[in-house]
């Protein structure tokens, strides 16, 4: 009988250390996430500097640049809490040293009308390289200019600037409210996770026990 229940312990003991070391890496994971999201955030809140040249900025870095807004301007589909749905203002800032740059301006609600995007202004806000295209992103309807996401390559081909984009985190047109960049759209699911592998622990431990009782009963 002895002999019977070895495997079935074993692979208990086996399953359970298995499901309980992934639940403590991801316990340690967390942590690391946790740090990464503290540096993150105080990269974005640190003072601006100017512009740097075309393709030597990194991402969530503070800048500052002075120029004047084309008119042009695109809409991105988004929602706020509390608010509801409305629209990015995508915009292009020429700057004074020459560079033709995208400017994410802020939000418009739905129904709400918006304002002319012209004018000689300094933009302080972050640089911005989002993820939010994937295959189930609808392409923009360019009739309607409307986008359901910030494709930030189409979106300089369409308005011919650089692959560039400054996320703006003050005012800059009366009427559009700054959505400045944040930590929030990044995934921190670790916690999650390692609640999941440790209750898969608790479950294989149970239905190993089970399984060892059951086999035990007959020689009861």
């Amino acid at each position: 009988m002895l002999r019977r229940l070895i495997f079935p312990l074993l692979l208990g003991l086996a399953g359970c250390g298995t499901l309980i070391g992934l639940g403590v890496w991801q316990v340690n994971r967390l942590a690391e996430k946790e740090a990464e999201l503290a540096e993150i955030t105080a990269r974005i809140a640190a003072a601006p500097a100017p512009l740097p040249p075309a393709g030597q900025g990194t991402r969530y870095q503070p800048v500052t640049a002075t120029g004047a807004l084309s008119g042009n301007r695109l809409r991105v589909l988004v929602s706020r809490k509390q608010i509801g749905p409305g629209y990015r203002i995508i915009s292009v800032l020429d700057t004074d040293d020459g560079r033709r740059v995208l400017v994410d301006l802020g939000f418009v609600a739905e129904g709400a009308p918006v304002p002319e995007v012209t004018g000689h202004v300094t933009v302080t806000g972050n640089l911005h390289t989002p993820d939010e295209v994937d295959g189930f992103t609808p392409t923009a309807d360019l009739a309607r200019n409307l986008w359901f996401a910030r494709d930030v390559p189409q979106m300089a081909i369409v308005l011919g600037t650089e692959e560039t984009l400054i996320v703006a985190r003050d005012p800059v047109v009366a009427g559009i409210d700054p959505m400045p960049v944040d930590t929030a759209g990044i995934p921190n699911d670790h916690l999650q996770y390692a609640i999941t592998w440790f209750l898969l622990a608790i479950v294989w431990a149970g239905m190993s026990g089970l399984l060892i009782w059951r086999m035990r009963r007959p020689a009861a």
